[in-house]
């Protein structure tokens, strides 16, 4: 079991045992990119989309370099249970979204379903709130997957 107190700032456990965590690129900033509200909406998000599509939803903000696909393809091996999980990458940079899906998953997170969840995306990134365009794409993606 993890120790709470031991956890990085920005990281939490959270009620299904699962860790959350805001991570900083490069040197350990003061205070986490987003405020505590939304990195609860942001988990429970995560949450609810995991539990009613039965994939283990993941996101990933930062640096996916020149080919966006192929770093969030390389980042996706790296989150847990990476066959049964479909990642939603954002490089915020240079204004990329994708999102991969495990083996084990990639029959039901396909491509019309990414599309779905990029779309849904969009508008609230295109306000610079990326917090609820990831919600909005977590609960697209989610009904559209449970549905199927």
């Amino acid at each position: 079991m993890t120790d709470p107190d031991a956890l990085p700032l920005g990281a939490v456990v959270t009620t299904s045992g699962r860790i959350s965590a805001a991570r900083m690129p490069g040197s350990a900033a003061a205070t986490p990119p987003f405020a505590r509200d939304e990195l609860v909406a942001l988990d429970e998000a995560l949450s609810h989309a995991t539990e009613l599509a039965r994939v283990r939803f993941s996101i990933f903000i930062g640096d996916l370099g020149s080919d966006p696909y192929a770093g969030a393809t390389a980042v996706l091996p790296q989150i847990p249970e990476p066959a049964h999980a479909a990642l939603i990458a954002v490089s915020p940079n240079s204004h990329d979204i994708v999102v991969v899906s495990g083996s084990a998953v990639a029959d039901r997170v396909n491509d019309r379903v990414a599309q779905l969840g990029v779309t849904a995306a969009i508008a609230s990134f295109r306000n610079n709130d990326m917090v609820d365009g990831l919600i909005a794409a977590l609960r697209v993606m989610a009904t559209a997957v449970a549905r199927s």
